[in-house]
């Protein structure tokens, strides 16, 4: 895809600015940019399923804000499973808290269940047309699938074609944060769903104690099934004439198709690391799937709703991340906070307690997608165990990126400044003049750490609030109090080691979250461009990330997104690939104890941060690419005043940089170009000693920055770094090993969150090894042999404990069967069964306790420096081991017999087996 000279300075002004070109520079560039060039760079950005989705972070998924689907394995069954969700589905009981009473609930399922055993699949999700499309594999024959959630109306299409019964089962209206623990004893359940059947049509009624109801309504049509969900008043009416009245399959795909060709056409990037640039447009493709302006903002899971502990929002970091990538990529359509934010003001004055509704707003930590919820933000003084009171103030930072990207005045006047004016009010109850005659905080908590006095937490946002509002309103009778706080406000709280929690807190443990270094990023209120402050940051952000032990993906992204602002592209890069090595899901999906969306997303926003930052009223073209990317391509991406940017660097060399002004603001741009510039279409410019141009560019202007002789096409980049698909692709057959799928053996979890330590056991007494210092993609490499194991969200078992059980192997002949295991109370020292085609053997089955050093031979595979118990994290070093277990090469394997139940007691976590060589 290479896009034309008229489409890099559209109409009149391409003319007046190229015609002054030379020669060389002014010759065609290229094919115009058309469907058929978006449909080759999307699919080979596509994912690819050669074997079986077990869980919703392998599988496709799909949705258009409010319906959702996502497809794996039913386990424990020859059935493929759909399940069908609606981001506007939740509880309406606020009493009974976030995660009961607001829940977001789960609609149901599609079973797809072939008369035929399923042995594969072979599918694709067609990013350009968002459409799933491939075969389910059974042991009699193919099942052609195609699969749509459309675009623009609450309907899903799928088409079945073959031998397959399709059954849909509703779920139970209840929050699936049964996952770790029973709902209160006062809290009735909702009645269950009611069904009825009108001539072709099936209608799901699921009545609610409060709100809703929910209704799901489908119909066949020849090979396709059409099913529609909706909760509201009317919802069985809704969801009836959507079924009833949907066009023919061929209309509906091309309306579903136009919406998302038009979506993926509003921006484009390139970067020449295949692995990246492919989790980049999913991410696009994801957060499309997931929300719109106009529907609710996201849950931690999103649109789709897995058992989980997060069922709800939560606004400490969640719904802020999600969000950040919709503003660079020129998609404020998909942004539904601002309208929240201007919808539920009564809400948020409710949130606090009645002494400070006058004057003050605030947000609790976890809602609903209304910012409903039982209790009241915390308070310093008034016995708040932890007094969160800075996620209201952090919220509107996404309001006011909004607002910065798109300038628009409705969004400023009547969501920015009114909501952020009584969120800092909420924040004037609270400080006070010191000894020192410094203004210092009451102690307030800084999420997911402590609490501590003047919280750099808080300090930051405190900052940030004051200025943005004096920029916004510097006439408010308020003004003057703002300008009092910047002046006499704390500094932020530092010591050897950087940034502190708060006065008299070191940071001295390993946290996830980098709420205390807010300052830095995303408020860029401490920057990399301050002399006097980039040590601090390096330091900080050295000593944050140095923690292991709690540190989850968005510690990584952060990392990544910090290091671009100190322009440091390999740093940058680093970390990125950090959060995908360890954390990233086959489908990019990511969990912490349950589903949560928002650090691929935050990933994407990394990318962002590397190719292009426009804080500060600067524009910064490039500013922090890895060394490795000689190449790299942006083509309307959107910026701070409301600007949109194409630009390209080949071969190491920054080519051009144009800039189309969509709100006549001001220009300040660092273009990243060597030698002298020209700048075509401005009315005046000039340029600063450090190299910033201003530029003088009215509404709907365009300028052109290039240097001699400069390749104006823009396209997708070389790869230089190449990878294979997201997904899953087949397991190796023809080269030395091949890995075991052991999911329908797993009878045991061993591995838990350090959110919720009491929902696995490895050795009968509570403990288990701690999920996060586990490769959470569940993939391992050992002495040259790989392993896939399951770490999976809670209560997912992930290993096997004997109980004299057979596994069938894949067939062939092998020469060493190879081992991830360990065993507990002790050394195991038994034998197992060997069973080849022309008969069995006993072999030693020799595995080392898990808390102890190899006593067999083994090799330790992983190891992690706590051990989870009941009561906490405790200092216990802990490992799994990799056993070889030689086997006879010249007989053909069928299966493996594990002894009975005893003590100790092995545990197998993965089995990978070695061919002859």
């Amino acid at each position: 895809m290479r896009i034309s000279r008229r489409g890099l300075l559209g109409g009149a002004a391409a003319g007046a600015v190229f015609g002054a070109l030379p020669a060389t520079a002014n010759a065609e560039q290229g094919l115009s940019q058309d469907d058929l060039h978006w449909a080759d760079f999307l699919g080979a950005q596509d994912m690819v399923w050669q074997r079986i989705p077990r869980a919703w972070y392998e599988g496709p998924f799909l949705g258009n804000g409010f319906l959702a689907a996502a497809l794996y394995k039913e386990p424990g069954a020859n059935a493929i499973r759909i399940t069908v969700d609606h981001s506007q589905v939740q509880d309406h009981r606020p009493q009974f808290g976030n995660e009961w009473g607001v829940a977001r609930l789960a609609v149901g399922k599609l079973l797809l269940k072939p008369k035929a055993q399923i042995t594969g699949v072979d599918l694709r999700l067609h990013l350009y047309d968002a459409e799933l499309n491939g075969r389910i594999l059974t042991d009699k024959g193919e099942i052609g699938l195609k699969l749509f959630v459309h675009a623009t109306t609450d309907l899903l299409v799928l088409e079945v074609d073959g031998d397959c019964e399709v059954e849909f089962q509703p779920a139970e209206a209840l929050s699936p944060r049964t996952i770790r623990e029973n709902p209160p004893a006062n809290f009735p359940r909702n009645p269950p769903a009611v069904t009825k059947t009108e001539r072709d049509i099936t209608i799901v009624n699921q009545p609610m104690i409060a709100g809703g109801p929910t209704a799901t309504a489908y119909r066949t049509r020849g090979r396709t099934l059409l099913l529609s969900v909706a909760h509201k008043k009317d919802a069985e009416a809704a969801v009836r004439q959507a079924v009833k009245f949907a066009g023919p399959e061929r209309l509906l795909r091309q309306q579903h198709q136009q919406w998302w060709h038009a979506f993926y056409q509003r921006s484009f990037l390139s970067i020449p690391d295949s692995l990246l640039q492919s989790f980049y447009w999913i991410q696009l493709y994801k957060l499309a799937s997931a929300s719109r302006e106009t529907g609710p903002i996201m849950a931690t899971t999103g649109p789709w709703i897995e058992p989980t502990p997060w069922p709800s929002l939560w606004n400490n970091l969640n719904v802020q991340l999600e969000y950040w990538p919709a503003y660079g990529s020129n998609h404020l359509e998909l942004d539904p906070i601002p309208r929240t934010i201007k919808d539920t003001q009564r809400i948020l004055i409710d949130a606090l307690r009645p002494q400070f509704r006058g004057d003050s707003m605030g947000v609790r930590r976890s809602t609903d997608a209304q910012f409903d919820d039982a209790g009241f933000v915390g308070a310093p003084g008034f016995s708040s165990p932890d007094p969160e009171i800075g996620d209201l103030p952090w919220i509107l930072h996404n309001v006011w990126l909004n607002y910065r990207h798109s300038m628009d005045e409705r969004i400023r006047d009547e969501v920015l400044v009114p909501t952020l004016r009584k969120a800092m009010n909420y924040y004037l109850h609270f400080l006070s003049v010191g000894m020192d005659g410094r203004l210092h905080l009451a102690p307030t908590f800084s999420p997911e750490y402590g609490t501590a006095p003047d919280c750099n937490y808080d300090l930051a946002l405190i900052r940030w609030s004051c200025r943005t509002l004096l920029e916004l309103t510097a006439d408010d009778p308020l003004a003057p109090k703002w300008r009092e706080v910047l002046d006499k406000l704390v500094d932020y709280p530092v010591d050897q080691n950087g940034f502190m929690i708060g006065t008299g807190v070191p940071f001295a443990k390993s946290h996830r979250h980098y709420s205390h270094m807010l300052a830095v990023y995303p408020l860029y209120l401490v920057n990399g461009e301050q002399p006097e402050r980039r040590e601090l940051i390096e330091r900080s952000l050295d000593h944050w990330i140095s923690f292991e032990g709690a540190l989850r993906g968005y510690s990584f992204t952060g990392a990544s997104s910090i290091s671009a602002g100190l322009g440091k592209g390999d740093d940058a890069l680093k970390y990125l690939r950090e959060f995908v090595a360890r954390f990233a899901q086959a489908n990019t999906m990511y969990f912490e104890a349950g589903p949560v969306i928002e650090t691929p997303l935050s990933g994407a926003q990394s990318l962002h941060d590397m190719l292009c930052q426009s804080w500060g009223g600067v524009l910064r073209i490039f500013p922090a690419l890895p060394a490795s990317w000689r190449d790299a391509a942006l083509q309307d991406f959107r910026t701070e005043g409301a600007f949109l940017v194409t630009a390209s660097k080949k071969d190491g060399r920054t080519q051009f940089v144009r800039v189309r002004s969509l709100a006549g603001q001001p220009l300040k741009l660092r273009p990243g170009i060597e030698g002298p510039l020209q700048v075509r279409g401005a009315r005046s410019w000039r340029q600063l000693p450090d190299g910033t141009l201003e530029i003088d560019l009215e509404r709907g202007g365009e300028v052109l920055v290039h240097g001699p002789s400069p390749d104006l096409g823009i396209g997708p980049v070389p790869i230089s770094t190449p990878a294979p698909r997201w997904g899953l692709p087949a397991l190796p057959d023809g080269g030395q090993t091949v890995i075991v799928d052991l999911a329908a053996a797993l009878n045991n979890d061993a591995i838990t969150s350090e959110f919720h330590m009491g929902d696995g056991d490895f050795d009968g007494a509570g403990n288990t090894y701690p999920a996060a210092q586990l490769p959470q993609t569940g993939q391992t490499t050992d002495d040259g042999i790989p392993f896939e194991f399951v770490n999976g969200s809670e209560g997912t078992p992930n290993n096997v404990i004997p109980a004299a059980q057979t596994i069938t192997l894949p067939p062939g002949n092998y020469m060493t069967l190879h081992l991830l295991a360990a065993s507990d109370n002790g050394n195991t020292n038994r034998s197992m069964t060997i069973t080849y085609a022309d008969g069995t053997s006993q072999v030693p089955l020799q595995i080392t306790d898990w808390r102890t050093s190899p006593a067999f031979g083994e090799t330790e595979a992983l190891r992690t420096s706590q051990m989870h118990a009941r009561t906490g994290p405790q200092p216990v070093r802990l490992s799994i081991f990799h056993q070889k277990i030689p086997l006879d090469p010249a007989k053909q394997l069928v299966s493996i017999t594990l002894p009975g139940a005893a003590t100790p007691r092995p545990h197998l976590f993965a089995i990978t087996l070695e061919k002859p060589k």
